[in-house]
């Protein structure tokens, strides 16, 4: 099920945006196999294999890649496959003996994803890095916090999920379309610098324009407007308003009691610590779920602050089906939905499997052939 059934792709095991975008393909539908590390090396951060929901729509299969028997069959399994994707840092894989000239050799129409921090070229791309990194070095976590404070990383969302595996989803799935029209497949260099940096034209765009402040909490998306905020309740929980649209902005002080005038246009900068002052004290007098009942729903442009516990029982998500339960664990649904090839419910991460995980890649004689490589490394995986 899935648009993207029949899709075969081979995963290299690694953490944060690759995983990201191989769940991502197999929640399309795409057949992926991971090729997991046997050495024991832990990746990301420790827990039991359920929650580890990156790991969720695929089998898997432990190999020790410094073996070269095990890199011939990987070999052979590329060339049943349509995508590649790998997170090592530049040139690992071509000392593995699997780097794009070897597959692409086996494999003329595969699609190589690359994905790194820094780009496989460039004076930092042999250095390690995380997400706040390079995030910071694209500007954008410069830009992100409240005035007068510290930048503040945003979880790993505008990096390594947002600027690096929807990207190196984006970049795997045209290069497809090329592959599939041309016969030639390609390597795509999927840098998380890149891909951050592309999230922030609309705001370099701005600040080339003048119309965006370096300081951070001073603009209209950063905290620094007062009807672009989150505000306490009167029971300790927060909600958030972005009415920006002055139609929204005047209907918001209706409904809250406030003086439309005295609070001044969205626009007017002048105005925006009165109220901001008006917002904070209206807000603290009723709880959360108060400030629900009246403004959910309405065109104020309202949420409350919910936590990952609390987002999956909202009405608007359940109703949605936004949040699905898989072996008892809720976790997001696949996304985005389509109307002719639904996906599936995913399954749950799973342990390597061996001979089992290439089934449907190469025959049963060749997984026979294989079977004392694969026996010996699940034993010690």
């Amino acid at each position: 099920m899935g648009p993207l059934a029949g899709l075969k792709v081979i995963e290299f095991a690694g953490i944060g945006p690759g995983p990201m975008a191989a769940m991502q393909l197999a929640d399309m539908g795409a057949t992926v196999l991971r090729i997991e590390r046997r050495e024991g090396i832990e990746l990301g951060v420790p827990r039991p294999l359920k929650y580890d929901l990156l790991l969720r729509g695929r089998q898997s299969v432990a190999l020790d890649l410094k073996d070269p028997e095990a890199v011939c069959l990987v070999v052979e399994l590329v060339a049943q496959a349509d995508v590649l994707i790998e997170g090592f840092r530049p040139g690992v894989m071509e000392r593995l003996g699997l780097g794009p000239d070897i597959c692409l050799a086996r494999n003329p129409r595969l699609v190589y994803g690359r994905m790194t921090g820094w780009g496989q070229d460039g004076p930092l791309a042999h250095a390690a890095g995380h997400d706040i990194n390079y995030i910071a070095l694209t500007g954008v976590l410069g830009a992100i916090g409240r005035a007068g404070q510290a930048p503040t990383a945003p979880l790993a969302l505008a990096g390594d999920f947002g600027g690096g595996a929807m990207f190196l989803v984006m970049g795997v799935l045209a290069a497809l379309l090329h592959a599939r029209a041309t016969g030639q497949g390609q390597v795509v260099d999927a840098a998380i610098v890149d891909g951050a940096a592309s999230l922030a034209t609309v705001f370099y765009g701005l600040s080339a324009a003048g119309r965006w402040k370096a300081e951070r909490g001073t603009n209209i998306l950063d905290t620094g407007a007062p009807h672009y905020d989150c505000y306490e309740c009167s029971d300790g929980q927060w909600i958030s308003i972005g009415p920006i649209e002055a139609r929204f902005h005047a209907e918001l002080a209706r409904l809250l009691g406030l003086d439309a005038e005295a609070l001044g246009a969205p626009g007017d900068e002048a105005c925006w610590p009165q109220a901001r002052a008006a917002f904070a004290g209206a807000f603290k007098t009723r709880s959360r779920d108060g400030w629900c009942a009246l403004l959910e729903g309405t065109d104020v442009c309202f949420a409350p602050v919910l936590s990952f516990e609390e987002a999956p029982m909202h009405p608007h998500l359940k109703a949605r089906g936004t949040f699905v339960q898989v072996e008892g664990v809720t976790q997001p649904a696949p996304a985005p939905r389509f109307s002719a090839t639904p996906a599936a419910l995913p399954t749950a991460p799973a342990a390597p499997s061996g001979a089992r995980a290439l089934q449907g890649w190469i025959t049963a004689d060749r997984i026979s052939n294989w079977q004392h490589l694969l026996q010996e490394k699940e034993t010690q995986a």
